[in-house]
């Protein structure tokens, strides 16, 4: 489940900003990666968060991790990923997206964990499925899944009191070229967004690798959702723009847990939330496809935790 939305908040998904020592003046590029100057960025809302005495600078402070930490993260990763991958074994048309939110619920219940969305500040269901022109978090119910639909489904998953997320797009039956041309370069986004994803890099870098993917293929990013930090809570520091600017943003520190997942739209990048509070969907009613993974920044690289 993607983390703060960037330019009109949900409520459900604020996360704050990093704490970062130091100062960043007005004109320097934002903490956050976007590649807009931080007055025109997250200034304003860093200041209130910190009674307008301080401003964050660009490097989050070194974490160390247990190797209790590490263990725990891998193991409900690992558990995240298998759950998706039940899903992907009986996926089909003509099923209702409550049957997956079932399947999602059992699964988990039944290896020992929880569905981390249900009653995650009021969202009423335990995985989100999001049917073709719903970009994110869409609201299992009973609409029946067709053949030729496409369905994001996120999974995350607390396991002995460690998060794990992961979401794929998954075609359905025989779909149109748009359908496999958004779900492919989707997916491309994601990889090169964990390629770009180097210890002591930027923030910025992922998002700059992701969003010239997608723009070459003639798709746009969706910048109002973002990833997120993960580990002891369902969403942390730092904040992961699919967009931006490289050499800008947070250092990218080893021992960093965090998600990226990318919504790329066929269409234009902008969106409009449904009267749930929750349902993301395309401004002009075109696809939109998603995969993510959570990661973890060592000294030596990535590993790919779902």
């Amino acid at each position: 489940m993607s983390g703060k939305v960037l330019v009109t908040p949900h409520p459900s998904m604020k996360n704050s900003a990093p704490n970062h020592l130091g100062k960043m003046q007005r004109n320097d590029p934002c903490w956050c990666g976007s590649g807009k100057k931080y007055k025109k960025c997250h200034l304003a809302s860093d200041k209130q968060r910190l009674g307008g005495s301080k401003e964050p600078a660009t490097q989050l402070d070194r974490m160390e991790r247990s190797s209790e930490y590490i263990e725990g993260m891998r193991e409900s990763c690992r558990l995240a990923a298998d759950t998706l991958k039940m899903v992907g074994e009986n996926i089909r048309a003509d099923i209702t997206t409550d049957t997956i939110n079932t399947w999602v619920h059992e699964y988990t219940l039944d290896h020992g964990a929880i569905p981390a969305t249900l009653n995650y500040k009021g969202y009423p269901k335990s995985t989100c499925t999001s049917l073709n022109s719903v970009i994110c978090h869409g609201i299992p119910d009973d609409t029946i899944v067709k053949d030729g639909d496409i369905i994001n489904v996120d999974i995350t998953c607390n396991l002995n009191g460690y998060f794990g997320d992961t979401s794929k797009t998954f075609l359905v039956g025989e779909c149109s070229p748009d359908a496999k041309k958004i779900t492919a370069v989707a997916e491309e986004c994601l990889k090169r967004g964990i390629q770009a994803a180097t210890p002591n890099g930027k923030m910025g870098d992922i998002g700059a690798a992701i969003q010239a993917y997608a723009h070459s293929m003639g798709c746009s990013v969706v910048e109002k959702f973002v990833g997120h930090g993960i580990g002891k809570q369902f969403h942390e520091n730092p904040q992961v723009p699919h967009f931006g600017r490289r050499g800008t943003g947070v250092r990218l520190t080893p021992g960093m847990f965090f998600t990226i997942e990318p919504m790329i739209n066929l269409g234009d990048k902008d969106l409009y939330i449904l009267e749930d509070n929750w349902t993301a969907v395309t401004i002009d009613g075109k696809l939109s496809a998603q995969f993510e993974h959570t990661i973890f920044l060592t000294e030596s690289g990535v590993e790919v935790l779902t």
